[in-house]
């Protein structure tokens, strides 16, 4: 089944073609897209009819930088329901988590998430952007998804947020002082993944102007009116650990508590498909020890507390349970790649 797309998405093309000399209305029809389509937060598209309306746009009006100047117009509204979760979080954290755990709802083929700091920075992490199909994500597309990620960040946060540097993948599409001059902080290309690298602190500083009840409600609406597609319970269980991780919610109660579902209840569904939870936390913590080992220079003492576990001590015996060595070992055993150490990015010893 192909990816889809909400219209809204592109909301402000039409009238960016044509401040830049071109017609809108034909580009729209061409497409076939209905421009009510756009003003809509429930009319969806074709995933690649979104991406090739750009990067034609892109082409004909000779405008290398258009996906910038389109997210440069738009804001948090264009995702739908999903704003009014995101706006009332009371911390960005909690704002980056409603969008890892709902951007479906926006489109299946895209995810947000929160890595380890590609260049290996302590205080330092990474904000990371990518379609579900790592292969196909095309310039114009990922620049307007990254740009509007920055942009949301600086109109809730109310100014700049300390943005340190930002990774993309793909060569500069207009001169770099475009995106210098967008982002206001230096842009690096060519890199393993787009990612916004910005203050640890961040993730606990408080969104202005959240409201409690209205998040309650939007996520209430979200999770009643959009089941994950095609997600399985104990994959559910995996992302909201891998997002918990480091703090004091990797236990069953708060898990299930997210999912809204009881404890025994949920212990039921994952027995259903053969896993429990304490074997998915493991694994889960197994793959973020390997990636924060073998590949950052954090301090073990840190690795220890990224992976919620107590004690040092206590990593040393899942290293060797896991890996057959202890954490030292393993870090000494493997190359450096603090370039690409997301915790997305598996396999680590014992994947299948």
């Amino acid at each position: 089944m192909k990816s889809m797309v909400r219209a809204a998405g592109l909301r402000g093309l039409p009238e960016l073609v044509d401040d830049l000399g071109g017609d809108g209305g034909a580009l729209l029809a061409r497409f076939r897209v209905a421009r009510a389509a756009l003003d809509s937060d429930d009319t969806v598209i074709g995933a690649a009819t979104a991406d090739r309306m750009l990067e034609t746009a892109a082409a004909e009006l000779s405008c290398p930088d258009l996906g910038l100047r389109l997210a440069g117009q738009q804001d948090v509204t264009v995702l739908g329901p999903l704003a009014v979760a995101i706006e009332n979080s009371p911390t960005f954290g909690d704002a980056l988590d409603c969008a890892s755990r709902y951007l479906f709802v926006h489109s299946p083929a895209l995810a947000v998430s929160q890595v380890p700091d590609p260049a290996g920075q302590p205080g330092v992490i990474g904000l990371r952007y990518a379609g579900t199909d790592p292969e196909h994500l095309p310039p114009q597309a990922l620049d307007l998804g990254v740009g509007l990620f920055h942009r949301i960040i600086v109109l809730l946060h109310g100014g700049p947020y300390g943005l340190r540097s930002v990774h993309l993948p793909h060569p500069p599409l207009a001169p770099v002082a475009r995106y210098t001059g967008f982002f206001g902080a230096d842009v690096r290309f060519g890199k393993p993944a787009a990612v916004l690298r910005v203050p640890a602190h961040l993730a606990a500083t408080p969104v202005p102007g959240g409201d409690q009840v209205l998040r309650d409600i939007a996520l209430d609406y979200l999770t009643h009116h959009f089941p994950a597609p095609d997600q399985t319970v104990s994959a559910r269980v995996q992302h909201l650990l891998a997002q918990s991780l480091g703090t004091a919610g990797v236990d069953i109660a708060t898990i299930a508590r997210s999912m809204q579902t009881h404890p025994r209840t949920l212990q039921r569904r994952l027995a259903v498909e053969g896993s429990t939870f304490a074997g998915l936390l493991d694994d889960v913590r197994r793959s973020a020890a390997y990636q924060l080992i073998a590949r950052t220079d954090l301090p073990l003492s840190q690795v220890t507390a990224m992976v919620s576990l107590t004690e040092q001590s206590a990593l040393s015996r899942a290293a060797r349970r896991w890996f057959g060595m202890t954490p030292r070992e393993l870090r000494r055993s493997r190359p450096r790649k603090t370039t690409s150490g997301f915790l997305q990015e598996r396999p680590a010893p014992g994947d299948n």
